[in-house]
């Protein structure tokens, strides 16, 4: 994701003056809906979505001896602390370590303490484990054992346990331990602690590598997903999930491409490379966790392979791409190979999941408009060598729609808009006059992020926006209704970008918010997941709303229940009635109605997380009921009729 907007339409007039609008709904559903049409997009997970607590926790892609390789740690009552070249790594990929002195004359607890991203939450009952790979340089006669804590600030214990440690070790051993909490500290200025008795190891040296502090995590799966993240973003209902990104697939250089095969197996295997966004990428959160997660959580992937292009400018040449499209063979073999056919298949079933994952797309790059020219050779010799190899997948193409023209001619098309509300409301017709010729479309990214226009990538003074708010998302979900009454050609949409940490916000807005405590759900998270929960799967053609108005609806039929389901946006603040006519034999005499509703700037935050929510009522209908749509709202009325 990159902040530009792909789709280039002249702005409508557009009419500020609500009025009465009858709606007559067609007998007869149009087309079906695509099950894949709602779900998430994704760029990277570390101190978010992943659940490791521990931020730099095995100094990757760090320059040994500077302060920034300190980043998050701690000395501890006198220790000296540095981040070293280790003579001895403990591993090939993880070449740095903590070289941790414990100096002559301390007394007390003397060691480190990692700080997490921007804070570790602490509940009590809860269990914590945590691990770490220690050896001493020089052999020692020392024996003691390594005090292992989550504490306060101010020094308060909070869980504590020991481990062992030998002066005798020279090569590197594992330790693992677990931490139960009895206290719930009201902060989470916390931190992680390793310290020795400062008499009995006074003068001595320990390295430390690949250090781990886990929560309990989404289903409990090992190395898995933050919890309370996870859950707010099942609670959505996905169908999908797309990753590892965006940009965070590319690289800045080829050398920092994502690469499948780098993060994969042991953590210690895993050397984590530079990310897009300025800070390091663990690749804890790796291809199979990505899968493993799409498994958990019920969606099925929509996953990228790299195609030759990096954010810095480089495309690779054509005769030096065969080894770039190998590895994108491996990587969709690991998914979905035969174990007895294909290495990479068989490296997944030794890691604990034989059968093949779900896939049915895959795709080619990212945003590739921006290097639309050497597309062409690159879109040509990546998708005739997948497609020979995988008949059966759907391969996506990233640049502006036919232009360039590709050969072979995409079926699919990935399309990213980041624009204003307004803009969002005027272009619900987009997809409209797209010529149906077996395209689909795949709204990959979208989000309304500024007030203002004429600077759609400014500072929130100029009309950027911090967080989702009710115009932006009636804005939004009125593009929405149009990507449903496409959804013969829009196969799948997601809103982007996901998430976003409070205290270290690169790009605003976002979908769902946090810190290190809690979650905070936007405006724009409740309109995703009401069109998401409320999908039907039969479209049901109405009169159509106006280009230009500030009105906006959607009819679709859920066939199992028998219900029609009416999601209306109202882009503005006055409200405004829709009279509904259903030609339908049996219409119920009530529904329910789900509403969201505010003021043009009415937004979820931190300090105030329920500002809008949805609210469930009853609503009148029958064969002809008028509902009046609350000004800058989206609501879903579902109602019995067959």
């Amino acid at each position: 994701m990159l902040p530009v907007s792909f789709v280039s339409l002249g702005l409508l007039a557009f009419t500020t003056v609500a009025r009465a609008v009858t709606v007559s709904v067609s007998a007869t559903a149009s087309h079906p809906i695509p099950t894949t049409l709602w779900g998430q997009m994704y760029e990277s997970g570390d101190g978010g979505l992943y659940g490791e607590l521990l931020q730099n926790r095995a100094f990757q892609q760090v320059t040994p001896g500077t302060s920034g390789a300190l980043n998050a740690w701690q000395a501890v009552n006198g220790a000296t602390i540095s981040v070293i070249k280790e003579t001895v790594p403990v591993s090939p990929a993880l070449p740095n370590a903590l070289h941790v002195v414990i100096p002559s004359g301390r007394t007390g607890q003397v060691g480190f303490a990692n700080t997490g991203y921007f804070g570790i939450k602490v509940t009590a009952g809860s269990t914590y484990t945590a691990s770490f790979f220690y050896r001493f340089p020089t052999a020692s006669s020392f024996r003691g054992n390594a005090v292992i804590s989550l504490q306060t600030t101010g020094g308060q214990v909070l869980a504590s346990t020991t481990a062992a440690l030998s002066g005798a070790q020279t090569t590197w051993q594992q330790v693992t331990v677990t931490l139960n909490p009895t206290t719930t500290p009201s902060s989470t200025s916390n931190r992680f602690v390793i310290a020795l008795d400062g008499a009995a190891a006074s003068g001595q040296t320990v390295n430390f590598a690949m250090l781990s502090l886990f929560p309990p995590t989404f289903k409990n799966r090992p190395n898995g997903m933050r919890a309370d993240i996870a859950q707010a973003l099942v609670e959505m209902g996905p169908s999908f999930f797309r990753f590892p990104g965006g940009n965070n697939l590319e690289g800045g250089t080829v050398a920092q491409r994502w690469q499948w095969n780098a993060t994969v197996g042991p953590l210690v295997n895993r050397p984590g490379r530079q990310g897009d966004w300025g800070y390091v990428n663990t690749d804890g959160l790796g291809i199979l966790e990505y899968l493993q997660w799409c498994e958990d959580a019920n969606m099925q992937p929509i996953m990228a392979v790299w195609a030759g292009f990096a954010l810095g400018g480089t495309s690779v040449a054509e005769a030096a791409l065969g080894p770039y499209i190998q590895q994108a063979i491996d990587q969709i073999n690991f998914v979905i190979g035969d174990p007895t056919k294909s290495a990479p298949a068989a490296l997944r079933a030794s890691l604990g999941h034989p059968a093949p994952f779900a896939l049915t797309y895959v795709e080619v790059g990212n945003e590739d408009f921006f290097a639309a020219t050497s597309y062409v050779y690159r879109w040509k010799d990546f998708v005739n060598a997948l497609k020979a190899q995988f008949p059966n997948l759907h391969f996506i193409a990233t640049t502006n729609i036919n232009n360039p023209v590709l050969t072979p001619k995409p079926t699919e098309y990935d399309v990213h808009v980041y624009q204003t509300p307004t803009w969002f409301a005027q272009n619900s017709f987009f997809y409209d006059s797209i010529a149906r010729d077996g395209t689909k479309y795949f709204e990959g990214e979208y989000a309304a992020i500024s007030t203002n226009s004429s600077d759609i990538f400014g500072s929130p003074a100029t009309g950027r926006l911090t967080f989702p708010t009710m115009q932006s998302s009636t804005g939004e979900a009125a593009f929405m209704t149009g990507l449903e009454r496409n959804s013969d050609i829009v196969f799948a949409a997601a809103y982007a970008p996901l998430l976003n940490h409070v205290s270290a916000s690169q790009w605003t807005p976002n979908l769902v918010s946090f810190d290190a405590g809690a979650v905070y759900r936007s405006t724009s998270f409740y309109v995703q997941k009401l069109f998401s929960l409320n999908r039907g799967d039969q479209y049901i053609p109405s009169t159509l709303p106006s280009s230009t108005g500030t009105l906006f609806w959607s009819v679709v039929r859920a066939t199992a229940t028998q219900e029609i389901i009416i999601k209306v946006s109202n882009t503005v603040g006055t409200s405004a009635p829709l009279t509904f006519v259903l030609p339908f034999n049996t219409v119920a005499s009530s529904g329910t109605v789900q509403v969201i509703q505010g003021s043009a700037t009415t937004s979820n935050t931190p300090t105030n997380p329920n500002a809008a929510v949805p609210v469930t009522n009853s609503v009148s209908t029958g064969k002809t009921f008028t509902y009046n749509a609350p000004g800058f709202s989206v609501s879903v009325i579902r109602l019995v009729a067959h």
